[in-house]
Order: structure tokens, then C-alpha cells, then sequence
């Protein structure tokens, strides 16, 4: 085009144009049947009873919700040992996140990140025109040693997942600590902790108290899992008072709703649903993996998961692709994700145990075996 021509329509930022949208997990066949979703690590219990009934009470959309979601952060901090002051809330973590590279990260910038980690890392970095770099994994693990080589002179921000989407993995307390100790103290570490609660109560890896220690560290949390309320999409994150500062500046003034709010109070309250939760995914997550290592020989494996999902890999002669159509016809949806390096795996949500009977049912038949 000549320099004298004009567009003659806006024209995005560059690094807006790099930016593969977020795709979600399939709830839908391709013929429009509607399918067991088990693509969207859902919790199949649904949410807390407290939560549905907080849900229908004191409802009045016409009115704006508190804007700093005061009790609920006075309940998150007492839950968790955090000042309610060091507590933000968001738009489930995911606003949290881009926040927090919004607000530390820019243009010249890189933000770090292992490789199969949750796409809205490479998304947060492109969108404010920073660049996102990958580290090596370690057998889809994130690598420590890996992550501090490739931190630069320009690197801003480091995300970690931990437990890791979508792979499952997780990074013991002594190596997110090493991680930590080994970055920069003008380079900020995001540890996303969306799967936390699945974890065992001893098997923390110590991120809130990185960032009650530290300026440099912030850590991110949802409703949207363990506690069943991916519909109200409620985030929040703790960090250095200087942190918690710049993301207040930059969220939206009224970002969690006010329906929103008053479920997440119930949900926090309700542990014997937490609970429960915990532990059915526990059960159905070991004998879901040990299904997966009996196909072994067919070529199939799971990744080792903290999470209430498990990515299984097809490394042999069924493919991935083949088991997700297979899996669409018995009347399901799981997540491929070929659009983050991953073609040759399935990430399948923990369900109830019949949910996957049925799955496992359907890989035992694509590789010959009895169901």
C-alpha cells in the first residue's frame, strides 16, 4: 500500500494479530448432539448446596455489586492466613493473570512460561505486547533448571502452573522455592494454583508463603474448580501490598459479580463439600490412571496428575484422534489439543465412576481388549 493511501478501517496492534483466541473444551458433536462434557475440568459434583442457595438469595440485578468484594476477601483471608488487604479479587483467574502481565510486562518484554502450560500464558504475554517464551519440559514437567536458563535480561514475568494444565504435573515446594530463589527480584513469579485444592493438605508447595515473603511473587486462585462455580467465574490472588496496588489499578471496578460474590462466600464455607470433592476425584483419578497403564502395551500412558484430569497420551498405533471420535460417539467430550503441541494426546476431566467406565470402556475396545 502507498503511504499516502489510507486504511480505510482501524488497524490492530501487531501484537494483538498473534494472538490465537482461546478455544474451550467441546461440550457438542459435530453433528450437534450434546455430549458428556469432560473437556472443561468441570467438577461432575456440581457445586456446594450453600452455593446454589446463596445463589437465590438477595438477588438484585439492578444494583451494583461491592466493588472490592470485601467480605468475600475477608473470608478468603481468613480461610487461608492471608491479610483481606493483600487479597484481589478478578473475573475467575484468568483476568488475574492477564492482569498481572498487563501490569508488569509490555512491549520489549518477555514472559517466561514452561512448554504445555495453559494457553492463556501465551495469550496474556501477546496481549500486551510483550513476547512469550517457552522453556523445555521435562517429560511434559515443568523443568526447573530449564525455566532459569531461559530467563534474560528482558524478562518481566514468569508464569507457573502448579498443578499443571494441561498436563497434571507438580512442582514440589523445594523446587517452586529454588525457582524462586534463582529469578531476579525485579522479574515477577505467578504461581497459578487453580487446581490447588486437589492436592492433599501436606502435599502444598508453599506459594502463599513465597508471597507473604516476598515483593516478587503472586499467587493465583479460582472458584471455577474444586468449588463448582466455573459459571460465576471468581478469581482471586495474594501478593506484596505494592502488587495487589497494581492490579487494583488496572481490573475492572465491578468485576465480580454480585451473585458471584455471595456464592463463593457459601462455597468457602461448605468444607465437608470440598472435601468430598477431594476425594472422589482422588478415586476416580487412581483407578482412571490405572486403567490407562494396563493399555501400556498399546501404546497409551497417563501423565502422573495432581489435578482432577489426567492427559493420556497415544504413542502407539491408536491415535489420538481416533480415540476422540470413538469417545464423541459413546457420547462424551474431551479436550485434544494439537493447538499447543500436543496432537497426540487426550486432556479427560475426572468424572463420576461411571462416566469413566465408559471412557475406559470405549480405549479398551479401540485396542482389543474386553471392556
Amino acid at each position: 500500500m502507498a503511504a499516502s493511501e489510507k486504511m480505510d478501517r482501524p488497524t490492530m496492534k501487531p501484537w494483538i494479530e498473534g494472538i490465537h483466541a482461546y478455544v474451550p473444551g467441546k461440550s457438542t458433536a459435530s453433528d450437534g448432539r450434546q455430549l458428556v462434557k469432560l473437556s472443561a475440568n468441570e467438577n461432575p459434583l456440581g457445586c456446594s448446596p450453600a452455593a446454589i442457595a446463596a445463589l437465590a438469595e438477595g438477588h438484585a440485578p439492578a444494583t451494583y455489586p461491592d466493588p472490592d468484594a470485601t467480605a468475600l476477601r475477608t473470608a478468603i483471608g481468613r480461610h487461608c492466613g492471608v491479610d483481606p488487604a493483600r487479597i484481589v479479587c478478578g473475573t475467575g483467574s484468568d483476568e488475574l493473570l492477564n492482569l498481572a502481565a498487563q501490569g508488569f510486562a509490555g512491549p520489549g518484554d518477555e514472559v517466561l512460561f514452561s512448554r504445555y502450560s495453559f494457553a492463556v500464558y501465551d495469550i496474556a504475554a501477546r496481549r500486551c505486547g510483550a513476547t512469550p517464551v517457552e522453556a523445555p519440559d521435562d517429560d511434559y514437567a515443568t523443568d526447573v533448571d530449564a525455566l532459569l536458563e531461559a530467563v534474560t535480561g528482558r524478562t518481566r514475568v514468569v508464569f507457573l502452573a502448579n498443578p499443571n494444565n494441561p498436563t497434571g504435573t507438580y512442582l514440589p515446594r523445594a523446587e517452586v522455592e529454588r525457582l524462586h530463589a534463582g529469578l531476579p527480584s525485579d522479574v515477577l513469579l505467578v504461581v497459578d494454583q487453580a487446581y490447588a485444592e486437589y492436592l492433599e493438605p501436606e502435599e502444598g508447595d508453599g506459594g502463599i508463603d513465597l508471597a507473604l515473603a516476598h515483593g516478587n511473587v503472586l499467587v493465583t486462585r479460582t472458584f471455577s474448580k474444586i468449588y463448582g462455580l466455573a459459571g460465576e467465574r471468581i478469581g482471586w490472588a495474594t501478593g506484596a501490598p505494592h502488587l495487589i496496588d497494581v492490579l487494583n489499578r488496572i481490573r475492572g471496578p465491578f468485576n465480580v459479580t454480585a451473585s458471584g460474590q455471595r456464592a463463593a462466600l457459601a462455597a468457602l464455607a461448605d468444607r465437608d463439600f470440598k472435601a468430598r470433592s477431594r476425594e472422589a476425584n482422588r478415586i476416580e483419578r487412581t483407578r482412571f490412571t490405572a486403567a490407562i497403564d494396563a493399555l501400556g502395551n498399546h501404546g497409551l500412558r497417563a501423565i502422573p496428575s495432581k489435578a482432577n484430569f489426567v492427559l493420556v497420551l497415544f504413542e502407539g498405533a491408536l491415535t489420538a484422534e481416533t480415540a476422540l471420535e470413538a469417545i464423541g460417539e459413546a457420547g462424551y467430550a474431551v479436550r485434544h489439543l494439537p493447538g499447543q503441541g500436543l496432537p497426540q494426546a487426550l486432556r479427560i476431566t475426572i468424572g463420576t465412576a461411571q462416566q469413566m467406565n465408559d471412557i475406559t470402556a470405549v480405549l479398551r475396545r479401540l485396542c482389543g481388549e474386553a471392556a
